[in-house]
């Protein structure tokens, strides 16, 4: 992976991470179960979360009131690979270069150059 793929991946990695961390920071607000960790097992944890992520859009819909989410609406939550949770694996690695790969090539956002140094 070149210098410019690995700079591109970690500036779209990062925005979708303080995209992911701004919507859980809604969930938290909303859902007093987040504001402390959770001590459960990662299937559990996993459930909670799709059922506050449910529970938020039904409130949403069937009362209205602010709009917190900015436009997000309920999509698809794979199951969390087990395997995925350790630190970098031979997969881990291969999914990461093709998102970068994909990032630079692919479908690159007009922007993104300028936004990286």
């Amino acid at each position: 992976m070149s210098e410019r793929q690995k700079k591109v991946f970690n500036y779209r990695l990062s925005r979708a991470r303080r995209y992911i961390e701004c919507c859980f920071g809604i969930l938290a607000s909303k859902w007093r179960i987040f504001q402390r960790p959770l001590n459960v097992d990662i299937d559990l944890a996993e459930c909670i979360v799709k059922a506050a992520c449910i529970l938020q859009n039904f409130v949403r819909q069937r009362h209205g009131g602010r709009d917190d989410t900015n436009g997000l609406e309920l999509c698809h939550f794979p199951s969390i690979d087990k395997d995925s949770l350790s630190r970098a694996n031979k997969n881990g690695l291969t999914a990461r270069d093709k998102f970068a790969d994909y990032f630079v090539e692919v479908s690159p956002l007009p922007w993104q150059h300028q936004s990286i140094r």
